[in-house]
């Protein structure tokens, strides 16, 4: 009893060793990368176990260090674990780095390690800077709409073939400069051309002059070509500008005569209101006139034959201008 007693825990005692075993090796395995050690190994890179472990302990990820350390040992670059670690660190990305060093030393292109972590950290693709001075990239601006001095607008579409500037990526300005800079020189060699036509008939013009205008400085792009694609008639716009002259003046005359009418409606209602004024005084001044008489009747200043004698002038008077004034009449009725 007693042994089956001892197997039995002798049996449990070697369970209870193997799995601490287990779990040992695997917190181990999981916690220091292995195979990536041998991997970089294999591959000639002297990279250390403790190297790797304080890594973990620095949260960082190994095989973003090692792989790309790995990869750039054997492209014949000389690149320290450390650098690309801070790298890591600082928010970059390692491996984009790595690919574009390669590249570059592919192509020919000078670029070392620490201007290539500046152009990554500055948040630029290094490695589509580097592909694009190899093969440089087509820009298509809108359509961009420009008036020449005979008043004829023109619609135009540039291609604009830039290169990457590799020194000027930093602090460089992007396409849309370029494309700004690009409409704002078509603009101004089609609005200095005399007539539209020479525009049509010469758009390498064009081409040239904004070309030779150094439209790149400042920018992370070296311009090599500015092609016009396409150049349309659009309105004419000196046309419309003169309709829309003669508009307005026809306006402005209309509203002057509408004032000059007002005023005169203005001014015959002052006449005919002056006209009754005089004749309601006329009228009022009539209507004195019995009055005064008949004052003068019982003054006595006025006899009944002084009445009479006053009354006979005044029907002759009135005979002699009707006489006077059908003698007028007569030899216009007759002719």
């Amino acid at each position: 009893m007693n042994i089956l007693l001892d197997d039995t825990s002798t049996i449990i005692l070697t369970i209870g060793i193997i799995a601490v075993v287990i779990i040992f090796l695997a917190i181990f395995f999981s916690f220091i990368p292995l195979r990536l050690w041998i991997a970089a190994r294999a591959s000639s890179v002297k990279v250390g176990i403790f190297q790797l472990v304080g890594m973990r302990i620095r949260k960082v990820v190994p095989a973003r260090i090692v792989n790309p350390l790995i990869k750039a040992t054997k492209a014949g670059l000389n690149v320290s674990i450390n650098k690309l670690e801070a790298h890591y660190l600082a928010g970059g990305n390692v491996d984009r780095v790595i690919n574009a060093l390669i590249a570059a030393q592919r192509a020919g292109i000078p670029l070392d390690f620490e201007q290539s972590c500046a152009i990554d950290l500055a948040g630029r693709d290094v490695l589509n800077a580097v592909q694009m001075s190899v093969n440089p990239k087509v820009i298509e601006t809108p359509v961009i709409a420009a008036v020449a001095m005979d008043g004829i607008e023109l619609r135009a579409k540039a291609k604009v073939t830039v290169r990457a500037n590799i020194d000027r990526l930093v602090g460089g300005a992007g396409e849309e400069t370029i494309i700004a800079r690009v409409g704002e020189g078509i603009v101004t060699t089609v609005g200095s051309a005399l007539s539209h036509k020479a525009v049509l008939e010469n758009p390498d013009s064009i081409s040239q002059t904004v070309l030779n205008k150094g439209l790149d400085a400042g920018t992370a792009f070296e311009i090599l070509s500015i092609d016009i694609a396409d150049i349309d008639v659009g309105r004419n716009v000196g046309a419309q500008l003169q309709i829309d002259q003669a508009e307005a003046d026809k306006r402005i005359a209309q509203a002057k005569a509408e004032e000059r009418r007002a005023m005169a409606v203005a001014q015959e209602q002052e006449n005919i209101a002056e006209v009754q004024g005089m004749r309601a005084r006329v009228i009022e001044a009539e209507a004195e006139v019995p009055r005064a008489l008949a004052a003068a009747f019982r003054e006595g200043r006025l006899g009944v034959m002084d009445y009479y004698n006053m009354q006979n002038i005044i029907s002759d008077t009135e005979m002699r201008n009707a006489i006077s004034k059908a003698g007028k009449d007569g030899p216009e009725k007759k002719g």
